[in-house]
């Protein structure tokens, strides 16, 4: 008989809590042992003990690496790894793996991005808002409704969710253009009609511009002051990938100048963000709470997609989407 063998599913409160994480507990083969914990630092025996960390966004950071004596993988439940100490565990040997060549959260993340792009473009906060204050606004917003159809939009990232994004801009008779830290196919570009470019040219040249990029130290404020300059008074910046992408007072600062005309965020640096970040003030912004991965069918995806990985894993089976 095999030795049993023991998982952590991190689940923090804002993103479901211990009711999202005994979903993922359910799911595990009945010879695995599931600690359900909303912290890494809750339940330090059960850490210890883990041979798998599942976490949904919950840090793992190289304090836990080393405390947790048995460790062998922590799996992401995400296509991002960013909270967790990478250099850490390839020091320690242990393996960290995303859910990124799933798809699992690519379907609702390009509807996101739509989403946000869409009530920028037809002002749908400020009317509501005006609407519900008795306020019949159409003739003040006239003056900056627009279309999607005939823009062109700049993907920054072309990975499985960018795609996704570049696919439905066809749709709307978009433009496309994108920068990646490495070109796709060129079927790939034929296919999503899409322009490679650099980073600086697409933010000049973009009505629309959509993050779908890692975070990583290199990506870090990859908008920050000087590339937000770049961009037209009429452009929109929309983020759906981390929040840490842009520095986010060098957009609030944009913001409150006139120099764009709008931003669409469902990402923070922190999450949840905090009462004094600027941008939850700042003019002309549609803000959601980080639901681009959490539909009622995506979270099901997301939580099936990363046990098989981990249960595989611990089976002695290779496992997908190694990031170390």
């Amino acid at each position: 008989m095999s030795a049993r063998r023991n998982v952590l599913a991190v689940v923090p409160p804002h993103v479901g809590g211990r009711a999202a994480g005994a979903g993922l507990a359910s799911v595990f083969p009945g010879d695995t042992h599931v600690t359900v914990v909303e912290s890494t630092d809750e339940d330090p025996a059960a850490l210890r003990a883990a041979h798998a960390v599942v976490t949904a966004l919950a840090p793992v950071t190289a304090g836990h690496l080393a405390a947790a004596e048995q460790l062998e993988l922590v799996q992401c439940a995400s296509h991002g790894y960013d909270y967790v100490d990478v250099t850490a565990a390839r020091a320690r040997g242990v393996t960290v793996c995303t859910i990124g060549s799933t798809g699992a959260e690519a379907q609702n993340v390009a509807e996101q991005t739509f989403a946000l792009m869409l009530a920028l473009a037809k002002q749908l906060v400020p009317a509501h808002t005006a609407l519900t204050q008795g306020d019949w606004a159409l003739p003040r917003l006239t003056r900056s409704i627009t279309e999607l159809s005939g823009k062109t939009l700049g993907i920054v990232g072309l990975g499985g969710i960018g795609q996704q994004v570049a696919r439905r801009a066809a749709a709307f008779d978009m433009t496309v253009l994108y920068t990646a830290r490495s070109r796709v196919p060129p079927e790939t570009e034929a296919r999503l009609t899409a322009r490679h470019v650099p980073l600086d040219e697409l933010l000049a040249a973009c009505d629309y511009v959509t993050l779908h990029a890692p975070l990583t130290e290199e990506t870090r404020h990859l908008l920050d002051a000087r590339r937000l300059a770049l961009l037209k008074p009429t452009a929109f910046v929309v983020n759906t990938a981390r929040g840490a992408l842009i520095d986010q007072d060098a957009l609030a600062d944009a913001l409150e100048k006139g120099a764009l005309a709008g931003a669409g965020l469902d990402v923070f640096e922190p999450e949840p963000p905090t009462p004094s970040l600027r941008l939850l003030k700042a003019p002309n912004v549609v803000l959601s709470p980080h639901v681009g991965g959490v539909t009622r069918e995506t979270v099901v995806r997301i939580g099936v997609a990363a046990v098989r990985n981990a249960a595989a894993f611990l089976a002695g089976e290779p496992p997908r989407d190694v990031v170390t």
